[in-house]
C-alpha cells in the first residue's frame, strides 16, 4: 500500500499511552533495579503501584497480594512455567478491551488451540510474501521516497508512528485507505491507554477504551464477513484466518475480529517504541550505526541488543496458580508476581557491561519479546518492519542527529521510550 510521509497518527493519543505508563517524577529505573537485584530480589509489592503505574498484576484494583521480581534467572524460570503460573489475570486489564481473543491472557489448551490457528498465518512462507510484497515497498517506495528530498525529520511523527500500523494494517487486510489507518491506530492507543490507577482517570479512559474497541470490532467483522463471501484467497492474514484450521477448529468471523482486535495496540505501540528507541541507541553510538550501516547482517544483532537495553514492556506479570516459592520467599496460591524484564534484560549476572551496547555480546536469552510459551506471536512480522524501516533510513547519506534540536533521551518507567528523535541527512 502506498504511503505518504507525514505526521500520521495523533501523537496526542501515543503521549496518553506514555503518560498513563510514567511516574511523575524524574527517574532511572535502572539504578533503582541494580539495587534491588543485590537487596530484594523478590520484593513483597508491587513496584509499579508503588510509582502509580498500571501493572498487569492488579489491573483491577482487587487488592491481590503482588511481589515484584527482579533477577533474571528468576523472571525467566517464572515464565518458562507455565503450568504453576498462569496468565490469567491479563484478563483483568487489556483483555477487559481486548476481549475473548487475547491471547495471552490464555492458558493450558485454550491457549494451545488459538495460538496454533494463529501459528498457521506465521508460516515462513506467508511472512516471505509479507515481507517482499508489502513491508518492504511501504519502507522504501512509500516513506523513503517522500522522506529522501526533505533532508530532515522527526522520526516519530514522521515514521515511527505511523509505519508500523500502515504495515500491520495492509498484512491483515485492510482496504486501501491510509485516513482510516491513522484512525485504527488511534483507537488501538486508546485501548492500550485503558487501564488507570487513578479512578476518575480510569472511568473515563475506560470509557474511551471500549469505546475504541466496539468501533473497531464493528469495521473488522464487516471487513471479513466480506473477505469470506468472495473466498478469502487473498495473502492477507484475515484471508488466512478464514482458511485457518488447527485440530479440527476453525474460526468464526466474531473470533477473527477479535484476533485483529488483539493485534492491533501492539503493532501501533511497540514497534513504534522500539524503533525509536534502536534509533537513539545508533545516534549514541555512532561507530556502531557505521558498523551496522556498512554490514546490515550485523542489524538483526543490533536490534536484539537494542531490545536487551530497553524491553518497550518492562514487565510482565503471572499469578501462582499452587503455594510455591521464589529464592525462598513464599508465594501463596492466588498472589501475583510482577515481572521486571528491563531488570532482567540488565542482570549483571548474566550479562557482561550490561548498560553497554555491544555488538559482540553473546547471544543469550533476553525478553523483550517475553519467553516460554507465551513468546510473542507476532515477533517475526515486528522484526521485519524493524529491519525494513531501519534499513530505509541508514540508506539516507549521512544520517545523524539534527544539531537545532536537543539529542533524544529513552525515558519513562514502563512504556519507556523518547519524546522526539529528530534527524537530518544529506540531500542529494
Amino acid at each position: 500500500m502506498a504511503a505518504q510521509a507525514t505526521h500520521g497518527e495523533d501523537p496526542m493519543a501515543f503521549r496518553l499511552v506514555s503518560s498513563t505508563y510514567d511516574v511523575d517524577e524524574v527517574i532511572d529505573p535502572f539504578v533503582l533495579f541494580r539495587a534491588l537485584r543485590r537487596t530484594s530480589p523478590v520484593m513483597a509489592g508491587d513496584i509499579l503501584a508503588r510509582f502509580g503505574v498500571p501493572s498487569q498484576a492488579d489491573f483491577a484494583n482487587r487488592g491481590r497480594q503482588v511481589f515484584s521480581v527482579f533477577r533474571h534467572a528468576d523472571v525467566a524460570a517464572v515464565l518458562r512455567d507455565d503450568k504453576l503460573w498462569s496468565t490469567d489475570l491479563l484478563a483483568d486489564g487489556l483483555g477487559a478491551f481486548l476481549g475473548d481473543m487475547f491471547l495471552s491472557a490464555r492458558d493450558g489448551p485454550p491457549h494451545r488451540q488459538l495460538r496454533g490457528l494463529l501459528q498457521a498465518c506465521f508460516a515462513p512462507a506467508a511472512l516471505r510474501d509479507w515481507n517482499r510484497q508489502l513491508i518492504v515497498p511501504l519502507a522504501e517506495a512509500g516513506y523513503g521516497a517522500a522522506l529522501r528530498p526533505r533532508g530532515k525529520m522527526e522520526l516519530l511523527a514522521d515514521l515511527a508512528l505511523s509505519f508500523p500500523i500502515r504495515a500491520i494494517y495492509t498484512i491483515l487486510g485492510f482496504p486501501d485507505d491510509p485516513a482510516a489507518a491513522e484512525r485504527f491506530a488511534d483507537q488501538a492507543l486508546l485501548i492500550l491507554a485503558g487501564p488507570q490507577v487513578d479512578p476518575e482517570k480510569s472511568k473515563i479512559a475506560s470509557a474511551r477504551a471500549f469505546q475504541a474497541a466496539d468501533e473497531l470490532d464493528a469495521t473488522v467483522r464487516a471487513i471479513v464477513a466480506k473477505k469470506r463471501r468472495t473466498g478469502a484467497e487473498g495473502i492477507d492474514m484475515m484471508s488466512r484466518l478464514i482458511r485457518a484450521e488447527f485440530e479440527g477448529h476453525r474460526l468464526d468471523d466474531g473470533q477473527i475480529a477479535g484476533a485483529v482486535r488483539m493485534m492491533l495496540p501492539a503493532a501501533a505501540e511497540t514497534t513504534t517504541r522500539t524503533l525509536a528507541n534502536f534509533m537513539v541507541h545508533m545516534l549514541q553510538n555512532p561507530s556502531i550505526m557505521a558498523q551496522v550501516r556498512d554490514d546490515r547482517s550485523l542489524l538483526p544483532k543490533a536490534i536484539a541488543e537494542s531490545m536487551r537495553l530497553e524491553p518497550v514492556a518492562g514487565f510482565l506479570a503471572r499469578r501462582a496458580v499452587v503455594d510455591t516459592d521464589i529464592d525462598g520467599v513464599a508465594i501463596p496460591a492466588g498472589a501475583a508476581v510482577s515481572l521486571a524484564i528491563g531488570s532482567a534484560n540488565r542482570d549483571e549476572a548474566v550479562f557482561e557491561e550490561p548498560d553497554i551496547f555491544r555488538l559482540d555480546r553473546p547471544l543469550k536469552p533476553a525478553m523483550g519479546f517475553g519467553h516460554g510459551v507465551h513468546m510473542c506471536i507476532g515477533m517475526p512480522v515486528a522484526r521485519m518492519e524493524l529491519k525494513a524501516a531501519i534499513n530505509m533510513l541508514l540508506d539516507l547519506p549521512g544520517l545523524r542527529p539534527d544539531p537545532d534540536h536537543a539529542p533524544p533521551a529513552i525515558t519513562g518507567f514502563n512504556f519507556r521510550g523518547p519524546e522526539a528523535v529528530h534527524l537530518v541527512w544529506d540531500v542529494q
